[in-house]
């Protein structure tokens, strides 16, 4: 009977255990499809990430990153495991960080990673967690994190066994690493990062601190040797590559450069932990991240804790209803929306000041990097400020102080570093929309400013609008203008971005009483009409001259062709994102039945790209007028279906530091935030029975009744217990309501 009970007990446990929101979470989704997600262990927005390195060798040992256009360590089919990376960057699409490589092996010792790398089964991840097994030497690993630091376990077969630290090869484009031996268990060191999408001289270090658990019977450094050049040379691939330095006890420094610690004897099963803390500013705070989240606390204790933080992060929202995939898709998508931006500052407060190298501030509270604006400025934003308030502050915060240090805000900054990636002025939506939704604990006032300055300074003294003097002058920016950013000539995606950026600052100037300036801003905001063509019915590219591009063919730029005039998209992609004033581009299109058509018509011929973000709102444009909401809630359906999925390609391209993911989060939940700086909702149909989400003001839930065999279609809805007739909500109405309610039908 007591172990009948015992059983019971068990059962129960696991029945409730599989009810956290972490087992719903499938850190594979996304890895392959150019997702460039990868299944690492971090902790949520963590400075730390400890990723498997799998695009680095394989069965052919052929590595090429700038070949196959690799932005991420990890390949869902690639299966030749070089080590763990520490710190990488999520869903991006150029090569960066993805370096401090280490790595167990097992038998003779080798450094070099064309040869030591092996094959891998028994792979597992989940949040903060990640494992497998090396077929070539049996040995198990492990590893886990916390905010700033990593914890590998290896356990290894009887005999000899090493581990090695990696300083030559990663993701970055840029080379060279220093590394000095500071005991027989411990080593400290840096490798230069940077040149993120190729922008030359955006470069800066990473510091660390590694120490083994076990003492190595012996260790030492390596170096690459440069190939033996004349008559007598008797280089060849396999011989004399890699120099090994036993007896040497200073710091070594150099573009190939390692460091390694043997082990012999070993015992079958016998574990050796490697620990690791990283920092941007110096070693000191590297070893300090470590000691003070660390603390002697286990491997097991570490990886509960990550799991405890991500429960506890991603238990904020919970859902009821719907099949076991979508809740899947669900949580895992929030899990990539937690990954960036990611902190920055140490437990001490350091940070490097921004575009000032060398040079270190203090945070009052966390500083944010990593902001790939372009692409979170649409969504993910919005969702911090919705249900992570606290940090979308201090994201915000990071952003002020970025303009404070710099003297500008960031456009997509990487590690105190503006890669002056994409195009747009980005921080400006964020600001006003967070400040809208009544988050206003920042230097509103400085923001303000450096807002302001962006959107008034001349090209030639403005890195954020190095082409606003025709944007100013003429209400658009003409071919031939811009195209020193290495993407081409971008004019009208230019131009686009920054009537939006335009919009929102127009609301925050309105606010603060500057009325002119609204209305020239306004006036701005309304030069997208100069690139509409009825000719072509879409936007198009506008000459020197002021002529229309011709000979023009909208679909040119599909699949990510070159096409004058948009980056990363043809026309069609471009043509309806004017968010801030959607009627108007409706009469211009010739009323409310043609745009409705051509809306329709992008999605039935193909037209619109689910793997970018210039019409990743466009679904929602349909519920903009009475009696055509049923589209937006069958498109939006659709592609959820089809694009978000529990597979490995799950995610339809570059989840863009969990934008993608972000869209798909608020879809399932039933609203959307249509334009970038206003505070404002689009709903549709949501996908669960019932979404609660914790606010600072309460609870919000929304809950759909649906009939038998389910329901695609709003019949009626209420908030708060009131009829609600609009399809598009305030920030403010919806927490105020408290409560959404949808009644669901089988047909439009």
């Amino acid at each position: 009977m007591r172990r009948l009970a015992l059983l019971a007990a068990l059962c129960l446990a696991l029945t409730a255990r599989a009810h956290e929101p972490a087992d719903w979470v499938d850190p594979f989704v996304g890895t392959t499809n150019f997702g460039t997600t990868n299944p690492g262990a971090l902790c949520p927005n963590g400075m730390m990430s400890v990723v498997p390195f799998n695009v680095m060798g394989s069965d052919t040992n052929v590595y090429d990153k700038d070949a196959r256009w690799w932005s991420t360590p990890y390949e869902f089919h690639n299966k030749f495991f070089t080590g763990y990376a520490h710190v990488a960057l999520s869903g991006v699409g150029c090569p960066d960080l993805g370096s401090l490589l280490t790595m167990p092996t097992a038998g003779e010792l080798c450094v070099d990673y064309k040869l030591y790398g092996s094959a891998y089964d028994d792979e597992r991840a989940a949040p903060g967690y990640y494992a497998n097994r090396l077929t070539k030497y049996g040995i198990r690993t492990e590893a886990t994190a916390t905010l700033r630091s990593s914890a590998e376990r290896y356990t290894f077969p009887a005999g000899q066994g090493h581990i090695l630290l990696n300083l030559g090869e990663g993701l970055t484009n840029e080379s060279g690493a220093t590394v000095r031996r500071v005991s027989a268990t411990e080593i400290e060191g840096s490798k230069l990062l940077g040149t993120f999408c190729y922008n030359p001289q955006k470069v800066f270090p990473v510091y660390f601190v590694l120490r083994v658990t076990k003492t190595p019977s012996r260790s030492g450094y390596w170096k690459k040797q440069r190939p033996m050049t004349g008559p007598e040379a008797q280089w060849t691939p396999d011989q004399g590559k890699y120099k090994l330095y036993t007896e040497y006890g200073r710091e070594l420094s150099g573009d190939d450069v390692g460091y390694w610690f043997s082990f012999d004897d070993l015992q079958e099963g016998e574990t050796v932990e490697v620990r690791m803390g990283v920092s941007f500013v110096s070693t000191e705070n590297a070893r300090a991240n470590l000691d003070a989240e660390q603390r002697g606390r286990s491997f097991d204790a570490l990886r509960d804790e990550a799991r405890a933080t991500w429960n506890a992060d991603l238990g904020r929202i919970r859902v009821e209803g719907g099949t076991d995939a979508q809740r899947t898709v669900f949580y895992t998508a929030l899990y990539h929306a937690l990954i960036h931006p990611n902190i920055l500052s140490d437990v001490n407060g350091e940070y490097p000041l921004m575009e000032r190298s060398g040079e270190v501030g203090i945070a009052e509270g966390d500083r944010y990097t990593v902001f790939s604006l372009w692409d979170t400025y649409r969504n993910l934003h919005q969702l911090m400020t919705l249900v992570y308030p606290e940090r979308q502050l201090e994201m915000v915060r990071s952003m002020v102080g970025m303009s404070k240090e710099w003297g500008w805000l960031p456009k997509w900054e990487l590690y105190g570093r503006e890669t002056f990636t994409m195009e747009g002025d980005p921080a400006i939506p964020v600001i006003v929309d967070t400040w809208e939704k009544g988050l206003r604990d920042f230097d509103v006032d400085a923001a303000y400013a450096a807002m302001k300055r962006s959107a008034t300074t001349p090209g030639a003294d403005n890195p954020m609008r190095p082409d606003i003097d025709p944007y100013i002058e003429r209400g658009y920016i003409p071919l031939g203008w811009f195209a020193a950013d290495g993407s081409g000539d971008n004019s009208v995606s230019h131009a686009l971005e920054y009537y939006v950026a335009d919009n929102a600052l127009a609301r925050m100037a309105a606010a603060r009483g500057e009325k002119e300036f609204a209305a020239e801003l306004r006036r701005r905001a309304a030069g997208w009409r100069h690139y509409y063509s009825t000719e072509s019915g879409t936007l198009r590219p506008i000459t020197r001259e002021g002529e229309f591009l011709s000979p023009f063919d909208p679909r040119q730029g599909e699949n990510f062709e070159p096409v004058a005039g948009f980056h990363e998209g043809s026309a069609w992609n471009y043509t309806f994102f004017v968010p801030h004033d959607v009627e108007g581009l409706a009469r211009a299109m010739g009323g409310r039945r043609k745009f409705v058509d051509k809306l329709q018509r992008v999605f039935d011929e193909g037209l619109y790209d689910p793997a970018n973000e210039p019409d990743i709102a466009y679904a929602y444009l349909f519920s903009r007028f009475r009696g055509e909401e049923w589209r937006t809630q069958r498109e939006v359906r659709r592609l959820l279906d089809k694009y978000f999925t529990t597979q490995a390609d799950g995610i339809p391209g570059n989840d863009d530091t969990g934008t993608m993911s972000a869209w798909a989060l608020f879809s399932m939940m039933g609203l959307y935030p249509d334009c970038p700086g206003e505070p404002y909702y689009t709903l549709t149909a949501p996908l669960f029975d019932r979404v609660q989400i914790d606010t600072p003001g309460g609870e919000l839930v929304i809950e759909a009744r649906r009939p038998a065999g389910g329901g695609d279609y709003i019949r009626r809805m209420t908030l708060g217990g009131r009829p609600l007739e609009r399809y598009r909500i305030s920030h403010d109405e919806l927490l105020r309501g408290g409560r959404l309610t949808f009644e669901l039908q089988n047909r439009k």
